[in-house]
């Protein structure tokens, strides 16, 4: 395969069309699929793209990544790859109306011979219906639907619609893919970027995967007078910052908090504060992280440290107090507590056993002993009948049986040997010996 990243990488046939004042990042579009960078687990050889190329039959497909990764320039050549005419819609841009033409049109072409790859942007923005309208077009060959979406298609794509299509996943183009965009541009352009090494770095790493946003940044240098090679503090004073890419209601939010909870529960407070961080950076509200980390505290860590309770709703009431930014503080030693405390999630599992029992069983009557008796009738039946009361005896407990009459006891709650639960598992081992 061509060297994707190397000095003698193809000239772009697409530079050449087009005039200077176009975008850098348009001129420097690969020609072809070889061309394109960070994507080789699907256009190389061996990947799904490369072989529907080599088959020169091309499947409905589903490309799903993060901005600037390359889906509507990999849309595009894969139609000239497999002589396909190309047919561009964006999702935010086109009705019902548009698409029935375009249909109407591929039905054209179709009976003269020329398929159609009809290439949907941001195909999630399509509502259920709407996507349903694809179905039958795609069933009956009229057009071959190439979606491109960065949203995790589980949650926004009709079933039906992902049944009929290959869902390839796009990577974050990493440094090295977009160190060699900067080449290409440099290449281009016949002029190196006027950055010292460590503001070349920063520039890649704030480009955060995107190679589109990458070439404009280096556009924008490219365009200005500068003299002297930018250091890092300069570069930052030139641009514009760039925030993570973090939608707080989609899969971005999920895949952080998961990262979060993970870490917390693998004892690794050093992840888990790069999680907390990379939500509170993108704007996440903190009220929304506390009520993980509290959730945390009971689910994962419970009567193995119940100070992590208290710690984390002790971090809630600090940052109500001092707000932002003072309160984060707290958040983070909430972190690094839970992440630190010896874990259990033995309540976790006791709550849901007991839960299950309590549907399973119903309405069952405790004992009558164990039943107050307000009236007289219920003393008449039997109501406190034989109850002991558990201060009154040498050892301060009884000994008395709490289940209903229609159900053995059961053992919901089994404490590990770690943490306090250690200690709280010697006590039930006591009051199970002074029982029997």
């Amino acid at each position: 395969m061509t060297d994707l990243f190397g000095d003698d990488a193809p000239a772009q046939s697409s530079a050449s069309a087009l005039p200077d004042t176009a975008p850098l990042a348009d001129r420097l579009r690969p020609a072809q699929l070889d061309d394109v960078v960070g994507q080789e687990h699907l256009t190389g050889p061996d990947g799904a793209i490369g072989r529907m190329v080599s088959a020169g039959r091309l499947s409905s497909i589903i490309l799903w990544g993060p901005p600037g990764t390359g889906k509507t320039t990999i849309s595009r050549l894969l139609a000239d790859a497999v002589g396909m005419r190309f047919e561009p819609v964006s999702a935010v841009f086109t009705g019902v109306a548009d698409l029935k033409k375009i249909f109407a049109a591929a039905r054209d072409h179709a009976r003269l011979g020329q398929r159609t790859l009809l290439f949907v942007d941001e195909i999630h923005r399509f509502n259920r219906s709407q996507q349903d309208g694809f179905l039958p077009y795609v069933e009956d060959g009229t057009i071959t639907l190439v979606g491109a979406t960065t949203e995790n298609p589980s949650f926004e794509l009709n079933a039906a619609l992902l049944s009929r299509a290959q869902v390839l996943i796009l990577r974050r183009l990493d440094a090295d893919a977009l160190e060699r965009l900067l080449q290409r541009a440099e290449k281009l352009t016949e002029r190196p970027l006027p950055l010292t090494d460590a503001a070349r770095e920063a520039l890649i790493a704030s480009a955060d995967g995107d190679g589109r946003f990458l070439l404009n940044q280096a556009e924008t240098l490219f365009s200005i007078q500068i003299d002297t090679p930018l250091d890092p503090a300069e570069l930052s004073a030139l641009l514009h910052r760039r925030m993570a890419v973090y939608d707080k209601d989609r899969e971005g939010h999920y895949n952080l908090i998961s990262a979060l909870h993970k870490s917390l529960r693998g004892s690794d407070p050093q992840a888990a504060l790069y999680y907390l961080a990379r939500m509170l950076v993108a704007g996440e509200e903190p009220l929304y992280v506390l009520r993980r980390i509290v959730r945390f505290a009971a689910e994962d860590i419970g009567l193995a440290d119940p100070q992590a309770l208290v710690q984390a709703l002790a971090a809630k009431e600090a940052y109500d107090f001092l707000g932002s930014p003072e309160g984060e503080l707290a958040i983070v030693q909430a972190c690094l507590y839970c992440a630190t405390a010896p874990k259990s999630n033995a309540a976790y599992k006791a709550q849901k056993a007991a839960w299950k029992s309590a549907k399973e069983t119903g309405s069952l009557m405790p004992p009558a002993n164990i039943l107050n008796a307000p009236t007289k009738l219920m003393k008449e039946i039997g109501y406190g009948a034989g109850y002991t009361y558990d201060h009154d005896t040498a050892e301060g407990f009884s000994g008395a049986h709490y289940w209903p009459e229609e159900m053995a006891p059961q053992t919901f709650y089994a404490p590990t040997d770690r943490g306090f639960e250690k200690r709280i598992s010697e006590r039930i081992t006591y009051w199970n010996s002074l029982r029997k």
